[in-house]
């Protein structure tokens, strides 16, 4: 069974034809034709999720691990406002989202006709390609819908389809009246080489930082770990979403720049920056190196670099491993860069184990129970602001998978895109998450694609605690309302309104037992709230960066 509308069975047949599998669907009148297509082609994997801006988080997610192109299919009107979140997100994190809008005929638009909004180019500051088609069959409309998909898939990020439809809409016919012909976007395949001065340059500097953004697992090859990990002039900094291990990579960089002194930064400063992956979490690393300027900074991104420190002089656009394979292959320089930062970094860990031992039950005591107590071989999908600023801040186990919307750091999205990576990985998800955020997304449960094995960990510390340890805090009625959103709610109402299992604890005594429980629950997914004291909490973080000296 197909839709009548010709548009819409082209819109399909090209999908399928350059493999655009899981389509997440909104419910709606004016996206019938699509919906009815999509729904009964075997081939689509499709997902009914009625919140549009959950349903792109959550499309957003399988994009993530799949790591190719899912497609978002929306009514008209305000309907595809609501992807644009997610779009943002997309576009920054280089995540192949395709959105397919239904819209109102052009002659509908602007005279007053229902549900209906200026579509065509709505999501254009973030989208890399907007295909506007109109109702007729032509060679154009199909080679919009082909290149939006190509571009999805190549250039890694979102793209908008926005196609109108005239009623009837949930008119069928037995056999496809399209037959789109595919072209082939050649994408040319350049080798990629290193000038003889770069290498030169890279063999003599003595001081040589590496600063790893957010990464897929296993995305860079052992041996090229290896040698970074030996290099005497080589300091590697990670972090959690970098998903890089080594055990002479230090993946706690506030840890470890927090205390430096003006002396310890020029010390530390760089002459060569080299920089690969996403987003970096850190505002202290950043603040450093915008002050303490490399001599040279280089980025290795097959699309993109942003020019992060104001000190950005090239942009290698490679992969990484190729890039290794002729920047690595030198002698190493003598030099003490490396023997001195690990001098450092062995302190300031003794200095952490001391502070954990002697803090109260709070933000900090809890994650760094929870970081140790992780099941291995797991997916970590950790929300925004102060939760995954505090993971930052303490050791994992290296089997564990983490990711995070850092692409707009946004609140918004974190546990739809968590149960949408769920839905795509075969790993057990967990999600930490802040108060805030999980209210922010509780549409996010409104979903019939949660395994029975996901789970929520979810700190409550009754408001944005993010903003008591910001520059500029008040204890005032304006500060508790307006920036903390002070509130006394809690998660219970909605695991039992979503068939959750619902677990809590407010104490260190009450934690151990009811994160065993927690664990071992699999037979539906579940939430463990942990309630921390909202005014403590600032207090006992701070004070950790002032003990590290």
């Amino acid at each position: 069974m197909y839709p009548k509308i010709p548009l819409a069975q082209s819109i399909i047949s090209i999908c399928q034809q350059k493999g655009v599998q899981h389509i997440v669907i909104s419910p709606g009148s004016r996206n019938a034709p699509l919906t009815i297509g999509f729904t009964n082609n075997p081939f689509f994997k499709c997902y009914s999720v009625a919140d549009e801006r959950s349903a792109a988080f959550f499309a957003l997610g399988i994009a993530q691990q799949i790591k190719k192109p899912v497609a978002v299919v929306c009514t008209s009107g305000s309907a595809v406002l609501n992807y644009y979140p997610a779009v943002a997100e997309a576009f920054y994190s280089q995540i192949p989202l395709v959105v397919i809008s239904a819209d109102r005929p052009q002659s509908k638009i602007d005279i007053g006709d229902g549900q209906t909004i200026r579509q065509e180019n709505v999501l254009g500051n973030h989208s890399l390609y907007n295909a506007n088609l109109r109702e007729d069959i032509s060679v154009e409309n199909d080679n919009l819908i082909q290149m939006a998909l190509h571009v999805a898939a190549t250039q890694k990020g979102p793209v908008h389809i926005n196609a109108p439809f005239e009623e009837p809409l949930y008119e069928t016919v037995p056999e496809l009246l399209v037959k789109p012909k595919i072209v082939d976007f050649n994408t040319e395949n350049k080798t990629f080489s290193l000038g003889n001065s770069t290498v030169e340059t890279w063999n003599k500097a003595t001081k040589k930082l590496v600063l790893v953004g957010e990464l897929f697992p296993n995305s860079v090859a052992q041996k090229y770990l290896d040698v970074l990990a030996t290099d005497p002039s080589v300091v590697v900094l990670t972090e959690k979403t970098s998903n890089l291990h080594h055990p002479t990579f230090i993946d706690q960089i506030d840890t470890l720049i927090t205390p430096f002194t003006e002396d310890d930064f020029k010390a530390f400063q760089p002459e060569i920056l080299l920089t690969f992956g996403g987003m970096v979490v850190s505002k202290r690393i950043k603040a450093f190196l915008r002050k303490y300027k490399p001599a040279h900074h280089w980025h290795v991104d097959e699309l993109r670099a942003y020019d992060t420190f104001g000190a950005l002089s090239y942009h290698f656009k490679s992969s990484i491993n190729p890039f290794f394979e002729q920047i690595l292959n030198v002698p190493f320089v003598e030099s003490s860069y490396k023997f001195d930062t690990v001098s450092i970094w062995n302190n300031r860990v003794e200095k952490h184990q001391e502070y954990v031992s002697k803090i109260s039950f709070s933000d900090f005591k809890v994650f760094n129970f929870i970081c140790q107590n992780l099941p291995q071989h797991i997916q970590l999908q950790v929300s925004n602001s102060s939760a995954i600023r505090y993971l930052q801040l303490f050791d994992l186990d290296p089997t564990i998978q983490v990711f995070c919307n850092r692409g707009t750091s946004g609140i918004d999205g974190s546990t739809s895109t968590a149960i949408g990576a769920a839905v795509a990985s075969t790993l057990p998800t967990v999600l930490i998450t802040g108060d805030i955020s999980f209210l922010y997304d509780s549409n996010a449960l409104w979903n019939n694609y949660i395994p029975k094995n996901f789970k929520i960990i979810l700190l409550n510390n009754s408001g944005g605690g993010i903003f008591r340890i910001l520059p500029g805090h008040q204890e005032t009625e304006t500060f508790n309302i307006f920036f903390e959103t002070s509130h006394d709610l809690n998660a219970f109402h909605l695991a039992n309104m979503y068939d959750f299992d619902y677990f809590k604890a407010n104490d260190q005594i009450s934690l151990i037992e009811q994160y065993q429980l927690f664990l071992q629950n699999n037979e539906k997914p579940s939430i463990l709230e942990i309630f921390t004291p909202e005014k403590e909490n600032n207090g006992i973080l701070l004070s950790f960066f002032r003990n590290l000296v």
